[in-house]
């Protein structure tokens, strides 16, 4: 008998050491040491979403990419929304989802606008055709060692970017939402395991869980699910474009048990699963992926 594949988790993708690779934020993905893997090659889809119809935040890089690839993989048609500056590393995904033979909808803008965020919305629906998923994933990372250091427009910054518009993304996209969509927001270990550098990202992301809570129990009466995914040190353009100080890049993702940083491609099918009929008794839910970094 053939024996399965059972690649080992701790040897399967690079480990640090990295090099030192400063970059301007947002960051792109082509300028990283090692290139983060997204599932380009190797993510199969099997149907489990056929026919639906996805947008998401921040899916030009890192995790937004990968899902992207999944879902379209998978069957879903997707909306992404980036930075312009972005564009690059955006009509990359264009082309990955289009080759899945899925419409792609490319949609850039900045999310800390009440008005985009409204406009991103109806530019999704009218795009896909309708709405049934939202993966809410963009998010601002800036590592700072002091609170006398921590500008008052950075942590607006952050808040805009991170929660408040999530909170208009969602708001405007529930009416487009029937019963059966999922709504999938991503957080953090630092909601659990706050770093002291990252004093007003980790807030955002503790405030991202009890909005998925809440959420979750407002709109299971129309059917709709609500849950959030929590990644630990995962290897994106975040990380080096400001998200960690470049000493800390050297050795990122040693301090789990596994260590070494997650690659993008290793949390796709988490997504995956929230957003399909396979999870429809999960809702009001925070799903790790952290490297065996315990959340409690």
């Amino acid at each position: 008998m053939t024996k399965p594949d059972m690649p080992n988790p701790l040897t399967e993708y690079p480990q640090p050491p990295f090099p030192r690779q400063p970059m301007s934020a947002p960051g792109l993905t082509g300028e990283m040491t090692p290139t983060p893997d997204h599932g380009e090659q190797s993510y199969q889809g099997s149907g489990r979403l056929e026919g639906r119809k996805a947008l998401i935040t921040g899916g030009d890089s890192g995790i937004g990419r990968a899902v992207a690839i999944a879902f379209a993989r998978e069957g879903a048609d997707v909306a992404i929304n980036y930075l312009p500056a972005e564009e690059q590393d955006a009509q990359e995904v264009v082309k990955l989802i289009e080759a899945a033979g899925r419409r792609a909808v490319a949609l850039p803008g900045d999310i800390t606008s009440e008005d985009f965020c409204q406009k991103l919305v109806q530019d999704a629906v009218a795009g896909l055709g309708g709405l049934d998923i939202l993966v809410n994933n963009a998010g601002k990372q800036t590592a700072i060692d002091s609170i006398a250091e921590l500008s008052t427009e950075q942590f607006d910054l952050t808040f805009k970017t991170n929660v408040y518009a999530l909170f208009w993304i969602t708001k405007a996209a529930m009416p487009h939402l029937k019963a059966g969509a999922t709504i999938v927001n991503t957080s953090s270990i630092q909601a659990r395991h706050p770093s002291p550098n990252l004093l007003d990202y980790a807030q955002t992301k503790a405030s991202i869980v009890a909005f998925t809570e809440a959420l979750a129990q407002q709109v299971a009466e129309k059917g709709i699910r609500v849950n959030a995914v929590a990644p630990g040190p995962y290897w994106t353009p975040l990380q080096p474009s400001g998200g960690q100080p470049q000493d800390k890049i050297e050795e990122f993702g040693s301090e789990v048990p596994m260590k070494r940083p997650g690659q993008p491609a290793e949390i796709a099918p988490l997504y995956v699963f929230l957003a399909s009929k396979e999870s429809s008794y999960s809702t009001g839910g925070l799903f790790g992926s952290t490297g065996g970094m315990p959340l409690s």
